[in-house]
């Protein structure tokens, strides 16, 4: 979208420094990336910027002025935990990268989540990306290294030794995000534990760390709560339905209530128009909307083309909705003359007390598919895969 320094990316890539992009990945974190890496960062202007950051401050608002009822009805029953907060610690939202029907490129709604993304990762990304390509640093975040290390280690550590404090994920070892626990254990000095292997004496939670038994004083929830009821033979000592002496690094319930649940609530110009599956009008059309499960992850269950057979056919219609569609805009030439198209997750922290949540870094994903999700790309594509967004004049 910039054409200086999208041809000067263009010029310099090569095969070789791609690989080199991951090899840095590899080396800094000691893991190899378990998801698509995209060859290209996402170069965007200043001014599209400033439309992502007034579209967020005004769902930030319309959230904050939300009852609080309102919110816990986005919280399953069965899955309600204890000692809930005021507000959350991680604020995520997600974008399309669009054209508008005057032709401008816009950002629009896709999804927003308070729950943590990949932190850690997205900054080692950025500062690989201006490593193997040094014109980027004219473009790149602003927050030094140590700036964004003390945001997260105060949020995420607080007050509290780092040995008392976890990463809890369901077999971290197996998750695509694994680079991201390695690079957040460096970053903070804590450990990643699976949830199978927390100990639990009365209301106190344990992990083992060289046979000592540490007592864990706060977490770090990577663990999408409702997803456990789908492991099959899944042993724990520890239900997070019960109560137990531990600070959470975001509340578990949080994940339902900054969801897609909040879709059919906002209004803003780059918001699509949404309704519950049970409340959607006669007088609009059902080939107009994308049908999307309330508590889904990583795009599954997502409907693009659905139909009255379809939806008739829902139970709970309640927790499904209709997101009025968006046509992303093919906007990130590629070497060969081709164009990928995109969506951005802004990625906050929102400090206990705070009246309003920080801006850390952003994620970005690249397409040439349907979806914006690697899995549905042809292997032989190339701009797709996990970004940054770097933002300059132009």
């Amino acid at each position: 979208m910039i054409p200086k320094y999208r041809k000067q990316f263009n010029q310099e890539f090569s095969e070789e420094k791609y690989q080199q992009l991951k090899d840095i990945l590899k080396q800094k974190s000691g893991i190899e990336p378990s998801f698509r890496i995209s060859e290209s960062p996402m170069i965007l202007t200043k001014a599209f910027k400033e439309k992502l950051l007034d579209t967020s401050e005004s769902i930030i608002s319309q959230i904050k002025g939300l009852p609080a009822e309102t919110l816990q009805k986005a919280i399953p029953e069965n899955c309600r935990v204890p000692n809930d907060t005021d507000q959350p610690h991680f604020f995520t939202i997600d974008f399309g990268i669009c054209k508008s029907a005057n032709g401008e490129i816009e950002p629009q709604l896709i999804e927003l989540q308070a729950f943590p993304s990949l932190y850690a990762f997205q900054k080692v990304f950025e500062d690989t990306f201006c490593e193997v390509y040094p014109f980027l640093s004219e473009i790149s975040n602003t927050m030094p290294h140590e700036d964004f290390k003390q945001y997260l280690k105060d949020l995420i550590v607080g007050d509290e030794n780092p040995e008392n404090v976890i990463l809890l994920e369901i077999f971290p070892e197996k998750q695509k995000t694994a680079i991201d626990f390695a690079l957040t254990e460096q970053l903070l000095g804590i450990k990643t534990v699976c949830l199978t292997k927390v100990k639990k004496e009365g209301k106190k939670l344990y992990y083992e760390k060289n046979g000592q038994l540490l007592e864990i004083k706060r977490i770090y929830n990577r663990v999408i709560f409702d997803e456990l009821d789908r492991i099959p033979n899944l042993k724990t000592e520890f239900d997070f339905r019960e109560e137990v002496d531990v600070k959470w690094i975001t509340h578990p319930n949080w994940f339902f209530k900054i969801s897609k649940f909040l879709l059919p609530l906002l209004k803003h110009q780059f918001v699509p128009k949404s309704y519950f599956l049970h409340e959607f009008p006669e007088n609009e059309k059902l080939e107009d909307f994308v049908l999307k499960p309330l508590f889904s992850f990583a795009g599954s269950g997502v409907n693009l083309n659905p139909t009255k057979e379809t939806t008739d056919t829902i139970e709970d219609k309640e927790n499904y909705i209709l997101q009025r569609k968006v046509n992303y805009e093919p906007v990130f030439e590629d070497i060969n003359g081709d164009f990928s198209k995109a969506e951005i997750r802004l990625l906050y922290i929102w400090k206990e007390n705070e009246d309003h949540p920080i801006l850390l870094e952003n994620l970005g994903r690249m397409t040439k598919a349907a979806m914006v999700n690697v899995d549905f790309n042809k292997k032989d594509a190339i701009w797709i895969g996990s970004s940054n967004a770097f933002f300059g004049e132009g």
